[in-house]
């Protein structure tokens, strides 16, 4: 699978796709992520890919002519399944929808900064708008990142136990049970005698009521949907 990023700020994406999961991803060769500057497409000398925004008001609107010029040049070496905005009024990212992503091949995402982008973008060229939460970062970078590992970690290959990814929080709707390792007793606090009894059949029962207890107390709206 690969990501192409587009953004002002490719020196923030260096450390997260660099290191952990993304990093070993990528020298197995299942995924690619390649970032763009976006600065690198400007027609102007100074490189700015902002300006006013028409009807007035406060903040800088990032043009449209850089992002056609680097989605079109992209779109000329490859098909892509999705170009994705990560903007903060797009859907809501969740395990459903990173478990989908998975399955693409070649994925754009865009990020943007300053007041937003150019309308003209979202219409001509985004498939998908994706929000990491109700709130507002500085630019799309640390959304983009966060997009990507959700991803990532979900292709074949990727984690040395592939059964791992299946077993997270809100893979079945429901968080993940409580988790423990050694010691069994430390300082009198002890790990539940069922996880030490070899009945598996028994540890999967507990983990599921354990499941089922944790969203119903901590996210019960997940249980609504």
């Amino acid at each position: 699978m690969r990501f192409d990023i587009i953004t002002v700020l490719p020196g923030l994406l260096e450390s997260p796709f660099a290191h952990s999961i993304l990093q070993r991803a990528q020298k197995k060769g299942l995924t690619e992520i390649v970032v763009h500057n976006l600065r690198s497409y400007a027609t102007n000398k100074h490189k700015s890919v902002d300006d006013y925004p028409y009807g007035g008001g406060s903040g800088m609107v990032m043009q449209i002519a850089p992002f056609a010029a680097c989605i079109e040049k992209l779109k000329s070496e490859r098909e892509y399944d999705e170009i994705i905005f990560m903007s903060p009024d797009g859907c809501q990212l969740n395990q459903s929808m990173a478990n989908g992503l998975a399955l693409k091949k070649n994925v754009i995402v865009l990020c943007g900064h300053y007041k937003g982008i150019d309308q003209r973008i979202r219409d001509i060229y985004v498939t998908k708008e994706i929000s990491i939460g109700d709130y507002v970062l500085s630019g799309g970078e640390l959304p983009a990142a966060v997009l990507v590992d959700a991803v990532v970690r979900l292709i074949p290959g990727v984690l040395s136990d592939e059964t791992s990814a299946l077993s997270d929080s809100f893979q079945g709707d429901l968080l993940d049970a409580p988790v423990y390792t050694r010691p069994a007793d430390w300082n009198g606090h002890k790990v539940p005698y069922v996880l030490l009894s070899g009945n598996q059949a028994m540890i999967d029962n507990w983990r599921y009521e354990q499941s089922l207890l944790r969203t119903r107390e901590r996210r019960p709206d997940l249980l609504d949907e």
